[in-house]
């Protein structure tokens, strides 16, 4: 299959060109590199793939209607996997008409340029954003999720609308993937993970919200790129499905896994919750497991150890001052 994919250069979509290039596809991959963390990030991302003869990158940004019309053009695509967003939810709060912009007007520009170019196949990259503060856990896709309490969070409820419209007036078969709380290798720094990592191993406090109970369906990259590859098999309709982990884990203990894994102890500053923020998030992936196969397999605890094993391999490139060329 020829497969564009959105996102490329970032977290999960590097992990998934990679794993979509080793099964013999070629991939079209489109990153804008967004400034909202260093370019060198996903520089590394793309060091793992862009050397590949069936990979082709375009540095543009989905809003620009003629350069992805452009792309469409010039290949015969087979199927779209849309992972570019502006990501965070709490940044959102603060900028929201831009994540208005790029989430929504994005996601249009793409959906038109697939139209006109009869592309009808898509995953789009949803979130448990969208379960706001639910009190139904875990989380169903029967659940309503009329309810989101961020910005980011009612740009993908807004885009799974926009994919339902355009399969019903167009016979677009897309699924909707909704991610919960991904993590392992090459993760954006912004992200709890990551941050906390670097701030534990560069003895600076760690910002710590709450009084830790809030907790999170932690998702392993491996796990969430086998089920992107199981979406795009069984690619069929409209269909909506959560991709969580192998289980919850609370503020308290995500701290205290990585301190173990680093042999460091992280000093704290105590700060009271974030306004955007939820107190759980829990997959209900029974959907998911019976209709496309999807069962995660990596624990948290096998998960982070992996994470901080390339946290610590690529540090001096990250946030020091060493080439690219001398982290491999």
């Amino acid at each position: 299959m020829t497969i564009l994919v959105t996102g490329a250069a970032g977290f999960i979509g590097s992990n998934l060109c990679e794993d979509l290039l080793k099964r013999d596809n070629t991939v079209i991959g489109v990153d804008n590199f967004d400034n909202y963390y260093p370019r060198k990030f996903k520089q590394l991302n793309l060091s793992f793939i862009s050397s590949n003869t069936r990979f082709y990158f375009h540095e543009t940004d989905i809003r620009d209607k003629k350069r992805i019309e452009e792309i469409f053009s010039t290949i015969e695509i087979d199927a779209v996997i849309h992972l570019a967003a502006k990501a965070g939810v709490r940044p959102s709060i603060e900028n929201a008409g831009e994540y208005y912009d790029v989430n929504l007007n994005g996601s249009v520009c793409l959906l038109d340029a697939m139209k006109k170019y009869g592309v009808k196949k898509m995953l789009f990259a949803s979130s448990s954003s969208v379960y706001g503060n639910s009190k139904i856990v875990p989380f169903s896709e029967k659940n309503s999720v009329d309810n989101p309490i961020s910005p980011y969070a009612s740009t993908k409820k807004s885009g799974e609308l926009l994919c339902h419209v355009y399969h019903h007036l167009y016979g677009f078969d897309i699924t909707c993937l909704r991610f919960f709380t991904v993590y392992g290798p090459r993760q954006r720094p912004d992200l709890a993970i990551h941050k906390f990592t670097e701030l534990i191993f560069s003895d600076k406090p760690v910002p710590f919200y709450g009084d830790g109970s809030t907790a999170r369906d932690y998702t392993f990259i491996d796990d969430i790129v086998k089920g992107i590859g199981l979406a795009l098999e069984h690619l069929n309709g409209f269909r909506i499905y959560n991709l969580g982990g192998t289980g919850v884990v609370d503020l308290k203990t995500m701290l205290s896994t990585i301190e173990k894994s680093l042999g460091k102890k992280a000093k704290l500053n105590i700060l009271p919750p974030q306004p955007g923020d939820v107190n759980i998030t829990y997959a209900d992936i029974s959907s998911a497991n019976a209709e496309i196969g999807y069962s995660p397999v990596v624990s948290f605890q096998e998960g982070i150890r992996i994470f901080t094993d390339w946290y610590l391999r690529y540090r001096d490139y990250l946030y020091g001052n060493q080439s690219l060329s001398g982290s491999r």
